[in-house]
Protein backbone atom coordinates (compact mmCIF):
# COMPACT_ATOMS: atom_id res chain seq x y z
CA UNK A 1 0.00 0.00 0.00
CA UNK A 2 1.33 3.45 -0.91
CA UNK A 3 2.05 6.08 1.75
CA UNK A 4 -0.68 8.24 0.21
CA UNK A 5 -3.25 5.47 0.45
CA UNK A 6 -2.18 4.68 4.03
CA UNK A 7 -2.67 8.35 4.92
CA UNK A 8 -6.13 8.30 3.32
CA UNK A 9 -7.02 5.15 5.25
CA UNK A 10 -6.02 6.89 8.50
CA UNK A 11 -8.47 9.65 7.52
CA UNK A 12 -11.20 7.03 7.02
CA UNK A 13 -11.03 7.15 3.20
CA UNK A 14 -10.91 3.87 1.30
CA UNK A 15 -10.09 3.97 -2.39
CA UNK A 16 -12.67 1.80 -4.19
CA UNK A 17 -12.10 -0.20 -7.33
CA UNK A 18 -12.15 2.18 -10.29
CA UNK A 19 -15.52 2.24 -12.04
CA UNK A 20 -15.64 1.34 -15.71
CA UNK A 21 -16.69 3.95 -18.27
CA UNK A 22 -20.41 4.25 -19.01
CA UNK A 23 -19.89 4.89 -22.73
CA UNK A 24 -17.29 5.00 -25.51
CA UNK A 25 -14.48 6.83 -23.71
CA UNK A 26 -11.45 6.00 -21.60
CA UNK A 27 -11.46 6.49 -17.82
CA UNK A 28 -8.05 8.17 -18.19
CA UNK A 29 -5.36 8.84 -20.75
CA UNK A 30 -1.69 9.51 -20.27
CA UNK A 31 0.47 11.89 -22.29
CA UNK A 32 4.05 11.97 -21.11
CA UNK A 33 3.96 12.39 -17.34
CA UNK A 34 0.43 13.81 -17.33
CA UNK A 35 -2.63 11.69 -16.55
CA UNK A 36 -5.99 13.10 -17.62
CA UNK A 37 -8.81 11.48 -15.63
CA UNK A 38 -12.28 11.65 -17.16
CA UNK A 39 -15.09 13.29 -15.24
CA UNK A 40 -16.09 11.27 -12.21
CA UNK A 41 -19.57 11.34 -10.74
CA UNK A 42 -20.26 10.48 -7.11
CA UNK A 43 -21.02 6.80 -7.50
CA UNK A 44 -20.76 4.67 -4.37
CA UNK A 45 -21.06 0.98 -5.20
CA UNK A 46 -22.38 1.95 -8.63
CA UNK A 47 -25.19 4.17 -7.30
CA UNK A 48 -25.81 7.85 -6.70
CA UNK A 49 -26.77 8.74 -3.14
CA UNK A 50 -28.15 12.22 -3.85
CA UNK A 51 -29.61 13.68 -7.05
CA UNK A 52 -31.16 16.95 -8.17
CA UNK A 53 -29.82 20.47 -8.02
CA UNK A 54 -28.01 22.25 -5.23
CA UNK A 55 -30.12 25.01 -3.76
CA UNK A 56 -33.40 23.34 -4.78
CA UNK A 57 -33.32 19.61 -4.03
CA UNK A 58 -30.03 19.34 -2.14
CA UNK A 59 -28.06 21.38 0.38
CA UNK A 60 -24.58 22.83 0.17
CA UNK A 61 -23.46 20.13 2.62
CA UNK A 62 -24.99 17.39 0.43
CA UNK A 63 -23.06 18.73 -2.55
CA UNK A 64 -19.80 18.96 -0.61
CA UNK A 65 -20.14 15.30 0.35
CA UNK A 66 -20.77 14.41 -3.29
CA UNK A 67 -17.71 16.43 -4.39
CA UNK A 68 -15.59 14.48 -1.91
CA UNK A 69 -16.87 11.21 -3.38
CA UNK A 70 -15.98 12.47 -6.87
CA UNK A 71 -12.45 13.17 -5.62
CA UNK A 72 -12.20 9.65 -4.18
CA UNK A 73 -13.33 8.25 -7.54
CA UNK A 74 -10.69 10.38 -9.28
CA UNK A 75 -8.10 8.81 -6.99
CA UNK A 76 -9.42 5.35 -7.86
CA UNK A 77 -8.80 5.98 -11.57
CA UNK A 78 -5.46 7.61 -10.82
CA UNK A 79 -4.41 4.58 -8.79
CA UNK A 80 -4.99 2.38 -11.84
CA UNK A 81 -3.01 4.83 -14.01
CA UNK A 82 -0.15 4.65 -11.48
CA UNK A 83 -0.08 0.86 -11.46
CA UNK A 84 -1.53 0.80 -7.95
CA UNK A 85 1.03 3.23 -6.45
CA UNK A 86 -0.35 6.70 -5.63
CA UNK A 87 3.12 7.65 -4.36
CA UNK A 88 3.99 8.12 -8.05
CA UNK A 89 1.88 11.31 -8.10
CA UNK A 90 4.16 14.35 -8.13
CA UNK A 91 1.48 17.04 -8.60
CA UNK A 92 -2.27 17.46 -8.73
CA UNK A 93 -2.26 19.89 -11.65
CA UNK A 94 -5.91 20.85 -12.12
CA UNK A 95 -9.45 19.90 -11.14
CA UNK A 96 -12.44 20.87 -13.24
CA UNK A 97 -15.83 20.71 -11.57
CA UNK A 98 -19.45 21.12 -12.56
CA UNK A 99 -22.16 21.57 -9.94
CA UNK A 100 -25.85 21.09 -10.79
CA UNK A 101 -27.19 24.37 -9.44
CA UNK A 102 -30.48 26.14 -8.92
CA UNK A 103 -30.57 29.57 -10.60
CA UNK A 104 -29.97 31.38 -7.30
CA UNK A 105 -27.16 29.10 -6.04
CA UNK A 106 -23.76 30.76 -6.35
CA UNK A 107 -21.47 28.79 -4.03
CA UNK A 108 -20.01 26.32 -6.52
CA UNK A 109 -16.44 27.00 -5.31
CA UNK A 110 -17.49 26.18 -1.75
CA UNK A 111 -18.89 22.85 -2.96
CA UNK A 112 -15.69 21.95 -4.80
CA UNK A 113 -13.51 22.91 -1.84
CA UNK A 114 -14.35 19.46 -0.44
CA UNK A 115 -12.56 17.82 -3.40
CA UNK A 116 -9.65 20.26 -3.29
CA UNK A 117 -9.21 19.73 0.44
CA UNK A 118 -9.04 15.96 -0.04
CA UNK A 119 -6.28 16.35 -2.63
CA UNK A 120 -4.23 18.52 -0.29
CA UNK A 121 -4.89 16.16 2.64
CA UNK A 122 -3.70 13.22 0.51
CA UNK A 123 -0.71 14.76 -1.28
CA UNK A 124 0.32 17.72 0.89
CA UNK A 125 1.77 20.63 -1.10
CA UNK A 126 1.73 18.48 -4.25
CA UNK A 127 -2.06 18.38 -3.87
CA UNK A 128 -2.43 22.15 -4.37
CA UNK A 129 -3.82 22.72 -7.85
CA UNK A 130 -5.45 25.03 -10.36
CA UNK A 131 -9.19 24.57 -10.71
CA UNK A 132 -12.51 25.67 -12.06
CA UNK A 133 -15.90 25.27 -10.40
CA UNK A 134 -18.96 26.21 -12.43
CA UNK A 135 -22.69 25.77 -12.13
CA UNK A 136 -24.86 24.05 -14.68
CA UNK A 137 -28.55 23.26 -14.92
CA UNK A 138 -28.15 19.46 -15.09
CA UNK A 139 -25.56 16.69 -14.91
CA UNK A 140 -25.57 13.02 -15.97
CA UNK A 141 -28.11 10.83 -14.20
CA UNK A 142 -29.17 13.79 -12.06
CA UNK A 143 -25.96 13.81 -10.02
CA UNK A 144 -25.00 16.94 -8.08
CA UNK A 145 -21.31 17.12 -9.02
CA UNK A 146 -18.92 15.88 -11.71
CA UNK A 147 -15.17 16.44 -11.46
CA UNK A 148 -12.26 15.65 -13.78
CA UNK A 149 -8.56 15.99 -13.09
CA UNK A 150 -5.09 16.35 -14.49
CA UNK A 151 -2.22 14.81 -12.54
CA UNK A 152 1.54 14.61 -13.01
CA UNK A 153 3.19 11.28 -12.22
CA UNK A 154 6.69 9.85 -12.30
Amino acid sequence: MSKVEAKLNEMGVTIPDAPTPAANYLPFTQSGNLVFVSGQVPFVDGKLQVTGTVGADASLEDAQGQARICAINLLAQLKVACGGDLDRVTQVVKLGAFVASANDFHSQPTVVNAASDLMVDAFGEAGRHARFAVGTNALPLGCLVEIDGIFEIR
